[in-house]
């Protein structure tokens, strides 16, 4: 059973931004990745303040940041921007 990838509202303007740097593709098929298995690697488990969440390179610099509700089946994804603004 698939999950449902859910964005919340300042992903939802990361992905602006990220349509405007041409990244909006590579991002989109990383979130189809986390609606088959959110656990797939590569990901990373992140750790201080976003202990419990995870994350999803677009690139060098840009990454998904999201939390997996595993009683819904629902990936939040929470940022898709540079990770160095969090």
């Amino acid at each position: 059973m698939p999950y449902e990838v859910r964005l919340k509202k300042q992903a939802q303007k990361d992905l602006i931004r990220l349509r405007q740097a041409g990244l909006s593709e590579k991002a989109l098929a990383l979130a189809k990745i986390m609606e088959e298995d959110p656990h797939r690697p590569p990901h990373e488990k992140l750790g201080g303040n976003l202990k419990g969440y995870y994350s999803r390179r677009i690139n060098v610099q840009h990454r998904i940041a999201y939390e997996v509700d595993e009683e819904s089946r629902k990936v939040w994804i929470l940022r898709m921007w540079t990770h160095y603004e969090w």
